[in-house]
């Protein structure tokens, strides 16, 4: 079974992650700059970063970054990968205990990571560390289950082979993203990507799951099978596409 410690649930496949999950579309940091007045002055603590797929964002838009990951093996990953900008701060921190000084952020960002949380106490947390005024951006990457026939017949690979698949998915936090913002009025914007694999890349992005059964467990090699049943009836010139919704909460807290 897959740990259900969030913290080292993905010490196992930080390669994985770090090469096959997706990226954030521009729009994001557009919608950023015009509707939450994001400057490059601004300092940003992006929580549970992991291997710095978000991070690199608003570095590369000339902020300052505290990138606050409790997973040794992620922050180490994403300080390597992110090593030409020198606004990044690596935290050995959690959403509920960053180390951050009171007041000291503009923004608190958290990208494919806030289902993990403690929401209360995370909640609690960004509001101490955010200056005045400050704002708070959930986002995720949804990825779309029942576009196409490939999409479908992933989603039951997952259903059927996935450790905890159904526990963890992030629907249940999104659902309650109304109590975390509140009283706050807060506000959703929804944007598309999209990647496209060949086998090898597909395999990765699978594999970058972490309810997805590795190597040395039992169900991994019947869910390898199907995965390469499936991409073979369903690629296109050598390629499948994953679609996906990113979903971006934006608000200030009280």
């Amino acid at each position: 079974m897959t740990s259900k410690s969030p913290t080292v649930r993905f010490s196992d496949r930080v390669e994985n992650y770090a090469l096959y999950r997706p990226g954030y579309p521009h729009e994001v940091l557009d919608l950023l700059r015009n509707e939450c007045g994001l400057l490059s002055s601004h300092i940003v603590a992006d929580i549970a970063s992991g291997t710095g797929i978000f991070t690199r964002i608003p570095l590369a838009n000339g902020n300052s970054v505290f990138a606050v990951e409790p997973n040794s093996e992620m922050r180490e990953t994403a300080v390597h990968q992110l090593s030409s900008y020198d606004r990044l701060v690596s935290i050995d921190g959690t959403a509920e205990k960053t180390t951050l000084r009171s007041a000291s952020v503009d923004f608190v960002t958290a990208a494919q990571a806030a289902h993990w949380f403690d929401l209360p106490r995370a909640r609690a947390e960004f509001l101490r560390i955010l200056k005045p005024s400050g704002w708070c951006v959930l986002i995720w990457n949804e990825r779309v289950i029942d576009g196409t026939p490939f999409s479908r017949d992933y989603e039951n690979l997952l259903l059927n082979y996935g450790t905890d698949y159904k526990e963890v998915r992030h629907e249940r936090t999104t659902a309650v993203i109304h109590k975390f913002f509140a009283p706050t009025p807060y506000r959703e914007r929804v944007f598309k990507i999209r990647q496209e694999f060949d086998y090898e890349g597909t395999a990765g992005r699978l594999l970058s799951s972490s309810y997805a059964p590795l190597v040395d467990q039992p169900n991994h090699a019947p869910m390898m099978r199907e995965l390469r049943r499936i991409f073979d009836s369903h690629a296109r010139n050598g390629f499948v596409a994953f679609e996906y919704r990113t979903r971006v909460y934006y608000g200030r807290l009280e």
